[in-house]
């Protein structure tokens, strides 16, 4: 089958949580495409293991950028997506593609470069004049560049500033189509500007010569939802155990997971399934 086939080729990058130990042909399971940016913060290892206690369903993960995902999902490769690119997300749904989106929780972006800082703009709050500065010295910045929603939010922010990356971009503006560990591996070796979340960075244990340079700005705000695939397009969706995860997620217990997880004592994820802007 092409569901079976599929994701056996993306083995590598699959994980499987189970609070009972591997997962056997009979247990239950959904496979959830998500971001990189919850498995690399290393927010799956809490939150899925807390799910499958509750429930006996393990939860399989997909982990790509956002556009990634939800074109796994656009395949009927998964049960359940949850990124973070509402606009992304609300496309995805208009498709026909799912169900309902969720608002879950939100975390947020931040700008990391070198300590020495060429461009100038650390301590700033305004991240689109940092941009717009980064752009106009043309110091070196690394991009995912990989459709994901960190490379999303950071091409809007391009756009905040009033800059045409088009006509501007150079060697200085290096795309690598990878995640966010990556990403600031790269960043970190060529001594480059990038735009992270911050929950990967906080749990990137290779930070080397990198530190935060701006934010806070409102502008980095980073929201995640989560939506069930359509089974009326795909018969294979595991409806009833996918919309499981997303009600334990939103529910009371969910957030309170979400919540509790801190790196060095530091929140990484804030709950607001509750906010219907979100």
């Amino acid at each position: 089958m092409l569901r079976r086939t599929f994701l056996t080729a993306l083995a590598a990058t699959t994980i499987a949580f189970t609070a009972f130990g591997p997962a056997s042909a009979e247990d239950r399971f959904i496979t959830v495409a998500s971001t990189t940016s919850t498995q690399d913060s290393g927010l799956f290892n809490v939150l899925l293991p807390a799910f499958t206690a509750k429930t006996g369903i393990t939860v399989k993960v997909v982990a790509q950028g956002t556009g990634q995902a939800l074109d796994t999902a656009r395949r009927g490769d998964a049960d359940v997506v949850f990124v973070h690119a509402k606009a992304q997300e609300e496309k995805f749904l208009a498709e026909g593609f799912g169900v309902k989106r969720y608002p879950v929780m939100y975390n947020d972006f931040i700008v990391v470069g070198p300590k020495a800082d060429p461009a100038g703009i650390a301590g700033g709050k305004d991240v689109a004049t940092a941009f717009k500065t980064m752009a106009d010295k043309k110091v070196p910045f690394v991009s995912r560049g990989d459709k994901s929603g960190t490379n999303t939010a950071e091409l809007k922010l391009w756009q905040v500033a009033g800059v045409d990356l088009a006509a501007v971009r150079g060697d200085w503006y290096r795309e690598i189509g990878q995640g966010m560990g990556a990403t600031l591996n790269t960043a970190g070796a060529m001594g480059a500007y990038t735009l992270s979340d911050r929950a990967t960075w906080l749990a990137f244990a290779n930070k080397g010569d990198l530190v935060v340079v701006v934010e806070g700005d409102k502008k980095l705000f980073n929201q995640y939802g989560a939506m069930l695939v359509n089974p009326e397009k795909f018969p294979t969706v595991k409806a009833k155990d996918g919309q499981a995860f997303i009600d334990w997620l939103v529910s009371p217990e969910g957030q309170a997971v979400i919540a509790s997880y801190k790196i060095n004592g530091t929140q990484l994820f804030f709950p607001n399934a509750t906010d219907p802007k979100a």
